[in-house]
């Protein structure tokens, strides 16, 4: 349990600091071809906008609960 919350408490404001410095990471990290290609020109924004709204959407379901509860109700079968 406080394991999950401390995934939470990372993860949740991780997210949150990918939004607001998205701009000083893709100067980092340059281009990405994949985003680009598939996502349209802007795409590697649109790329790392997704991966922080990703981020905290999922570091909070995994906060509660609901990740577990979702991921063995789509993938149980293949673990029993």
């Amino acid at each position: 349990m406080l394991f999950r919350i401390l995934v939470g408490l990372i993860g949740i404001p991780a997210g949150f600091l990918l939004l607001v410095y998205r701009a000083k990471v893709k100067d980092v990290i340059g281009d990405v071809g994949w985003a680009e290609h598939y996502l349209g020109a802007g795409g590697t924004w649109t790329a790392i906008a997704l991966m922080g709204i990703a981020s905290i959407v999922l570091s909070f379901m995994y906060m509660i609960g609901s990740f577990q509860t979702i991921f063995l109700n789509f993938f149980g079968r293949f673990f029993y």
